[in-house]
């Protein structure tokens, strides 16, 4: 048996999967954002672990017989979190997350710094953990003196499961301290936040052996042999391996909380100008580009808050067919905005409202908003050097065949929706901790899923996405300019 950890921001779902690679059963904890202030987002760390412990248990309850005979675990987590730790391993501050914001200026400051573009092929984004550092550092100087090591969520949970400080290569790209070609530390991208690599957890290949579970916590859930912890992977990397996306050419389109085009590469293809991503994949020798937009279902949850209405009841009375677009234009920066646009300040729109612009209009603008914004992923990824034919659709917005034909129509390419199945985060890490527990061949294992649908463009209505999509693109720098 293999089980899947997959830390979000929301919860953590764990999932147990047989040999064979069929799910067995799973479980969830909720997970609650503090934001004390404008721009900021947190979490307590102790809060990972009270949820693994609940998901875990869960499934000790219900499955025994099956994970007392765990072999493997895979951790999958949010990336970028800045979690630090003093030298007895306890956490000297809550947790900053991968979208808060609050660094912008020291991400600016950094960036402006040639060295990280050059050696991490990226540009440093307010949302990466290296400017948080830098942010603690100028204004919480006493925490920072105290710095022991720098953990990503994910690791935080390692470091309790098998008393180890490792990470992955695919979670430590997004830290703007890893020299992602060489896949390896930057001594000197380091030491520009005041650090050191003996600050850094050690770094393994995704499907490699990272740590045993503590042979307390493997008495305590009643697992009889040792248990492998695989080095694992960033949230998206690990959906990847999920959906069996390790090829250059393949590709998926992610619908969580925030959203995601992402592109498998079997070779390093950097073009930071462009604000896509660039990391290592969670496989060796392969890496990966990647266009993340903050707010996905995001925009929609926050519709819903506004109207009082469950997401799928706002969805459900649009009906099933796509219509031509609204009128309305969304503009889902609730959070700011990376992919193309790297701006922390920014903030989301609605624009063109009438008097005819009921709470339908409002929700199709909103599914139509964040297809733009990955639109606008996909043309950054076209001008680093990657086509597309096709994407994967996964996360909670994939349920609303709705929004992928919106998808499908504003990107101008198929939309492949998996079998019913769990391709996600959590069944990526569980083949990981298969692959370490097993020493197994990659690809016999990362296998892609069966396809139940293609959702293909509406060719009908392109012309007026595209026109509507032109509307969206002139809005942004007119928003800036406010």
């Amino acid at each position: 048996m293999y089980l899947g950890l997959d830390l979000g921001t929301s919860g953590l779902k764990a999932l147990l999967v047989d040999g064979e690679q069929k799910a067995v059963a799973s479980a969830t904890a909720e997970l609650s954002v503090s934001r004390p202030h404008e721009g900021w987002s947190e979490q307590e760390p102790a809060d990972w672990i009270a949820a693994a412990e609940e998901a875990i248990g869960a499934l000790v309850r219900s499955h025994p017989r099956q994970m007392s005979a765990l072999r493997g675990i895979g951790l999958s987590g949010q990336m970028h979190g800045a979690t630090l730790v003093d030298a007895a391993g306890m956490v000297l501050r809550p947790s900053i997350l991968w979208n808060d914001t609050r660094s912008h200026e020291e991400a600016r400051a950094l960036d402006a710094d040639p060295r990280f573009r050059q050696i991490t092929g990226n540009i440093v984004f307010p949302g990466f953990t290296a400017p948080k550092l830098a942010w603690v550092r100028a204004n919480e100087p006493e925490i920072f003196d105290r710095v022991a090591k720098v953990l990503l969520p994910k690791d935080y949970l390692r470091l309790w499961l098998a008393g180890e400080t490792i990470s992955d290569m695919s979670d430590s790209a997004g830290t703007s301290w890893l020299d992602v070609a060489s896949r390896r530390w930057s001594p000197d991208l380091l030491a520009a936040t005041g650090l050191g690599e003996q600050h850094m957890p050690s770094l393994v290949e995704g499907t490699a052996s990272a740590g045993r579970l503590r042979g307390e916590l493997a008495a305590k859930w009643g697992m009889t042999g040792h248990v492998v912890i695989a080095g694992g992977a960033g949230d998206n990397a690990a959906s990847a391996c999920g959906l069996g996306v390790a090829k250059g050419g393949e590709a998926f389109v992610s619908l969580g909380t925030s959203g995601v085009v992402f592109a498998a590469t079997d070779a390093y293809l950097p073009n930071p100008q462009s604000a896509v991503h660039t990391f290592c994949h969670a496989l060796p020798t392969t890496w990966h580009q990647m266009g993340v937009i903050l707010s996905a279902t995001d925009g929609l949850n926050w519709l819903a808050g506004v109207t009082g209405a469950k997401p799928a009841e706002l969805t459900g009375e649009l009906g099933a067919e796509l219509r031509a677009p609204s009128g309305v234009t969304f503009l889902p920066y609730l959070s700011g905005e990376r992919t193309p646009h790297n701006d922390a300040t920014i903030r989301g729109a609605l624009i063109g409202l009438s008097h005819q612009s009921d709470r339908a209009s409002l929700t199709q603008a909103v599914l139509e908003g964040v297809a733009f914004a990955l639109r606008d992923n996909l043309e950054a990824l076209r001008s680093a050097g990657t086509e597309l034919a096709s994407v994967m659709a996964v996360g909670g917005g994939s349920r609303s065949q709705l929004w992928l034909k919106t998808i499908a129509t504003v990107l101008g390419i198929p939309v492949e929706l998996p079998a019913d199945g769990d391709f996600g985060a959590a069944f990526g890490a569980a083949r990981l901790g298969l692959i370490a527990a097993e020493n197994a061949e990659p690809d016999s294992v990362l296998t892609r899923p069966r396809i139940a649908s293609t959702i293909e463009p509406d060719y009908a209505l392109a012309s007026a996405y595209g026109d509507a999509y032109a509307r969206f693109r002139a809005l942004y720098p007119a928003l800036k300019g406010v």
